[in-house]
């Protein structure tokens, strides 16, 4: 019996990292992406080593248009068949939306959005046609309010979960589940690329260990959950916004995200 092939983007650190791992303890080959060739590299022999899997490694950075084709090309030539996608590279960019770079802009939608859209558009039709298959979009509990500070990220991740959401109801019966994932805080580095180690959700609020929120968030996909929050607290804290005034929900938000001494 072949196994099973799970791909995972955003592979070489944090979430995605913790990820690979619980994949590759369940006896699952993988195709690891992300930008950091060296890296990735030595994280795939290292799982290979460990769990005596197929781990390859493809250096590609989503940012780019034609990305999310030229990886389903290269692995449709391979003959490398993907029974679970995660879709978990993303990140977001700390300051106001009238002082941002447009190329942080528009970066933060190519691959949180555009690129997720495609790569699911993309693996989706084999396990459609196959009816088999899972696919995970990694979102946030930021996806549940407005963000000011990171406006255009926590827009990008409302898109994410109800996309998600939408799709899971549309394939209802395929085989193929759609699972969203929505971690809270999380330590990884994800805040110093986002230059927001400083806010008060860092520096007070605090951040869970990624490999529980990985270890979430695994657990959840192979269920076939539509919407997984990691962390009891994040879970209420994303429940309550539903009853909580917009303007307040919006204020509240940008008080955590503001810096502290």
């Amino acid at each position: 019996m072949t196994a099973s092939t799970a791909l995972i983007t955003g592979a070489s650190a944090g979430i995605g990292y913790e990820l690979a791992k619980f994949f590759a303890g369940d006896r699952y080959n993988l195709v690891l992406v992300a930008r950091n060739r060296d890296t990735l590299e030595r994280f795939a022999t290292e799982l290979e080593t460990q769990f005596g899997i197929s781990a390859r490694a493809v250096a590609l950075d989503l940012t780019a248009a034609s990305a999310p084709q030229l990886l389903f090309d290269q692995l449709q030539r391979d003959g490398v068949l993907v029974d679970i996608l995660v879709n978990n590279a993303g990140y977001g960019v700390y300051g106001e939306f009238a002082q941002m770079p447009e190329q942080e802009i528009l970066g933060q939608i190519q691959l949180n959005i555009t690129a997720l859209t495609l790569l699911t558009k993309l693996f989706l039709a084999p396990m459609f046609g196959r009816g088999s298959g899972k696919i995970m979009n990694v979102a946030s509990t930021a996806a549940f309010q407005p963000g000011p500070l990171m406006a255009v990220y926590y827009a990008s991740k409302a898109y994410v979960l109800s996309f998600s959401e939408a799709l899971a109801n549309e394939l209802r019966g395929s085989g193929v589940t759609i699972t969203c994932f929505c971690p809270g805080p999380t330590d990884t580095n994800f805040q110093k690329r986002a230059k927001m180690e400083n806010s008060r959700l860092f520096k007070r609020i605090g951040a869970m260990d990624a490999r529980t929120v990985a270890r979430d968030g695994y657990r959840g996909l192979m269920a076939g959950r539509p919407v997984v929050i990691s962390g009891l607290r994040n879970w209420l804290v994303a429940e309550s916004v539903r009853f909580a005034p917009r303007r307040t929900v919006t204020a509240i938000s940008r008080w955590i995200a503001e810096k502290v001494e």
